[in-house]
């Protein structure tokens, strides 16, 4: 496991969703930028009082998605993170949906220690043929002076089908033998929705030398299964009101999942 989580088992990074960015359909012109950080500060309190190990920072509100970030996005999400860097507690991580390369810059500009993105393969998705540009991050990453930021590779996008036919556990040992992967997650088809169990259980049995965490779908019904097999996972729909994605993070939901977390390290 990554050195920053100070040898910490079965990890559990917790999603602050930043509010719909400026330039985007759903941008809260009202609100501006100072409702984005407010929401956001809220969220990071309630994940931090809760326990989780990490936090990271997604633009998920920023619908309908884009495999190239606009510069104004980039630039917004990188203001709201870098207000929030002296109330952040623990290790924190960004991704901007869906540009790896917008990824590693933001986090260059606000200190994070980890990635998370779509890095390789071929797909056919909502935001039509999306073919990431892994080795561009990789560049960034020596570029920006970054070399320690760690790319969580996320091997099997929602929102979307491979075009690549081979077996998941085969594209998780590709991703990390050819294109440097210091994670690997695996995802169900969309946000929210748990990945399968056998999918899980392929990637982590294909893969020994990097972590291998749950990306979606977890929850307190499941999390023991899940930890069963992965290192840790990543959590953000579970966490918020009544369950729903758009809502704020419940702090009763967190402390009773990483109550039940605690059980099982």
């Amino acid at each position: 496991m990554f050195d920053f989580f100070d040898g910490k088992k079965k990890v559990v990074i917790g999603m602050v969703h930043i509010g719909a960015l400026p330039g985007t359909p759903l941008y809260d012109e009202k609100g501006g930028m100072n409702t984005l950080i407010q929401k956001a500060a809220m969220d990071l309190e309630a994940l931090q009082d809760g326990g989780v190990d990490a936090v990271m920072f997604g633009n998920e509100n920023d619908r309908p998605y884009s495999l190239r970030a606009p510069v104004g996005s980039v630039a917004a999400m990188s203001a709201v993170v870098s207000f929030l860097t002296n109330r952040i507690q623990l290790p924190f991580g960004v991704n901007y949906l869906w540009d790896p390369v917008a990824s590693v810059a933001i986090a260059a500009a606000t200190g994070a220690k980890f990635v998370r993105e779509i890095f390789t393969g071929v797909y056919a998705s909502d935001m039509g043929l999306w073919v990431p540009d892994c080795d561009g991050a990789l560049k960034a990453r020596r570029d920006l002076g970054v070399r320690n930021l760690k790319l969580l590779f996320n091997i099997n996008a929602e929102f979307a089908a491979p075009l690549d036919t081979r077996p998941l556990g085969l594209r998780a040992r590709s991703a990390v033998f050819s294109s440097l992967a210091d994670a690997i997650l695996v995802s169900g088809p969309i946000t929210g929705q748990p990945t399968e169990q056998s999918a899980l259980t392929e990637v982590a049995e294909a893969v020994k030398d990097v972590p291998v965490f749950a990306n979606t779908g977890v929850n307190l019904d499941n999390v023991a299964d899940v930890l069963s097999v992965a290192d840790g996972c990543i959590v953000g729909t579970h966490f918020k009101v009544g369950g729903n994605t758009w809502n704020a993070v419940d702090p009763a939901r967190v402390r009773a999942f990483m109550e039940k977390v605690a059980t099982l390290r």
